[in-house]
């Protein structure tokens, strides 16, 4: 009978020991937990500090958050606290021209939140006249201090535009990406869609010739441009690796 006493206790005093054990590393883990968690980003861009901006400084942000975009490091945002505090106005940084493409998520290129960046979206990612008094609205009436206009690799409408793709309306919408096209001079092999090579030619030319366009057809953002209060720049996203690269 004592040794069962016995036993049974060295079975208790283990069973405690385990449950200890057990709690610790239960409080180890939890605090691990919380020390790896970010904390939620809630405040949306002032006015005050909208203005402080510099467009170099604005796309020295743009870089840094692609950076964190391609090392799957997003900023980790309360967005329904953003979305409250950004209803009675709002102060972007940009107007970003992207192209349609579902592939593109422009806000999470660039590790941006709600209030960050004016989007604007259309298919070869080129301008016309709304497009145009959008950008006027975000720069010269809302204070965004840059333009970024954003192609991608392996763009359909890109493609289209050099297939010469006649469809509904799209036809009419290839008609404003095809000067690209004929743009790109002393290119070396097949200028065809299936070339991807001469697509990223082409794709780079689009950008370019938005640019122009841009500075042609809005005096507006040309003259904020040549007084620099903000400038105009082009990019193109690489589908594959999720990096942007900004054009000279």
């Amino acid at each position: 009978m004592k040794k069962i006493n016995i036993y049974i206790s060295v079975l208790i005093l283990v069973f405690m020991f385990s449950c200890q054990n057990t709690a610790d590393q239960s409080q180890t883990n939890q605090n691990t937990f919380i020390n790896e968690v970010k904390p939620l980003v809630e405040k949306v861009l002032t006015a005050d500090e909208q203005a402080a901006l510099t467009p170099d400084k604005i796309i020295e942000m743009l870089k840094s958050g692609n950076k964190r975009f391609m090392s799957d490091d997003l900023t980790s945002r309360d967005h329904s606290a953003q979305v409250r505090n950004s209803t009675f106005g709002q102060y972007p940084k940009a107007v970003i021209l992207s192209c349609l493409d579902s592939r593109v998520p422009v806000s999470d290129v660039f590790d941006r939140g709600i209030g960050d960046v004016f989007v604007g979206r259309v298919a070869g990612n080129f301008v016309n006249v709304d497009l145009l008094g959008s950008m006027e609205f975000g720069c010269k009436v809302a204070g965004a201090k840059l333009i970024l206009v954003m192609g991608h690799e392996h763009c359909g409408a890109v493609k289209s535009a050099i297939d010469d793709v006649k469809l509904g309306n799209i036809t009419a919408m290839l008609d404003k990406i095809k000067p690209a096209v004929d743009l790109v001079s002393g290119f070396e092999g097949e200028k065809t869609s299936e070339n991807d090579a001469f697509v990223h030619e082409v794709c780079v030319s689009n950008v370019n010739n938005t640019i122009n366009e841009i500075r042609i057809n809005s005096p507006i953002l040309k003259e904020m441009e040549d007084n620099g209060e903000i400038k105009i720049i082009g990019t193109v996203y690489n589908m594959s690796t999720g990096e942007v690269m900004f054009l000279n």
